[in-house]
């Protein structure tokens, strides 16, 4: 009888020091920061606070960076209204195929509305079906940018309005015989005319009424942009969780960040290794080395409406670009991408949180 009350009372504490380790466990899981900081209904507490009281983001020292934000109001002093002349004349000679020697392929062909601005192509198809070098970047936003084509080579909107059209793969239209042609097509006397206060047809005309339209192309409205002005179920905690995780561990707003997720400037993702061959991007500008295979970083916003991506179309599955970047980019010849881009350790689950975040910046495009 005593040994059965002395074996009993020893598995009682057995099952009590058990029951009080894991209880131990619990305690330290539940205060585990990473596991805190990604429970969906604190992060809500904290996200739907204004930006200034949100987490500190994980940003590398030095950088300059800013805040996410939502899409401006349309500032009336900066760009000219759709009704305005100047931008009526842009847009017909935006849509207008006989601006191209074939009079088959228009600023549009490249640009379309329901494409958001871009082809839906891995590179650009353009005079004779010829194929261009590199992916054709959305025209979305183009007002608030500073410089222009994956390398940067144009610095107004005026200059990269003139490139495609005189391209031989593109419209190649010879420049000189441009001004007659436009000349000769009666519809666009009444349209200079109401632009310019006169029928006459300049290359410099020309220019700035596509730039005047094209300053009228901006994104729509997106859920993130609801979320910011206050409707807080605007996004889901799936998408919550990936706004965390783009701030913080997976280091996207290091490039990606403002009202636009970009920083404008030019980085090295190692998308295409740098081998015999490759595109050495804003190095074919600058002549500087450490630009050799460096372009421009593009907006993220409508960012899941804007594929193929990267500057060659190379990627047409975002899952792919996610694991890409999670891994490091790893070069196949010991190559250096940008000291800001590592290995993440992002799970499945991250990444997938990190998509449907990138969905929730993405509006659907307009129909013209």
């Amino acid at each position: 009888m005593q040994k059965s009350s002395l074996a009993l009372l020893a598995l009682i504490a057995v099952a009590f020091f058990s029951v009080s380790l894991t209880e131990q466990g619990a305690i330290h899981h539940e205060q585990s920061p990473e596991e805190h900081d990604i429970n969906p209904a604190r992060l809500r507490r904290m996200y739907n606070k204004p930006p200034s009281q949100w987490p500190k983001p994980q940003v590398d020292s030095g950088l300059q960076w800013q805040e996410l934000a939502a899409l401006p109001e349309p500032d009336s002093t900066q760009i000219q209204s759709p009704d305005d002349p100047l931008v009526a004349l842009g847009r017909t000679l935006f849509f207008d195929p006989r601006l191209s020697v074939s009079n088959q392929i228009s600023c549009s062909s490249c640009h379309d509305p329901e494409l958001s601005w871009a082809d839906g192509r891995s590179v650009s198809l353009g005079h004779d079906h010829l194929r261009g070098t590199r992916n054709t970047p959305s025209l979305l936003n183009m007002a608030f940018f500073s410089r222009f084509f994956w390398d940067g080579r144009s610095r107004t909107l005026q200059q990269q309005a003139i490139n495609p059209i005189s391209t031989p793969h593109e419209m190649a239209m010879d420049l000189s015989k441009l001004i007659p042609k436009i000349r000769s097509i009666k519809g666009y006397a009444p349209l200079f005319l109401a632009a310019y206060d006169n029928e006459e047809v300049s290359m410099e005309g020309i220019l700035d009424a596509l730039a005047a339209f094209e300053e009228t192309i901006t994104s729509r409205p997106n859920r993130f942009d609801a979320f910011l002005g206050g409707n807080t179920t605007a996004i889901s905690d799936q998408e919550l969780v990936g706004l965390h995780l783009f701030r913080t561990k997976a280091r996207c707003i290091n490039c990606h960040h403002g009202a636009y997720f970009t920083d404008q400037l030019f980085h090295r993702t190692g998308i295409e290794p740098l081998l015999p061959g490759a595109d050495s991007g804003r190095f074919l500008v600058t002549k500087r080395p450490a630009d050799l295979g460096a372009f421009r970083t593009p907006s993220l916003r409508d960012v899941m409406f804007t594929g193929p991506w990267m500057h060659n179309g190379q990627l047409d599955e975002m899952d792919s670009i996610l694991h890409r970047y999670n891994n490091g980019m790893p070069q196949p010849n010991a190559a250096r991408v940008d000291p800001l881009i590592r290995p993440l350790a992002l799970s499945n689950k991250e990444t997938q949180d990190l998509k449907a975040f990138l969905q929730a910046i993405s509006a659907k495009p307009f129909k013209i």
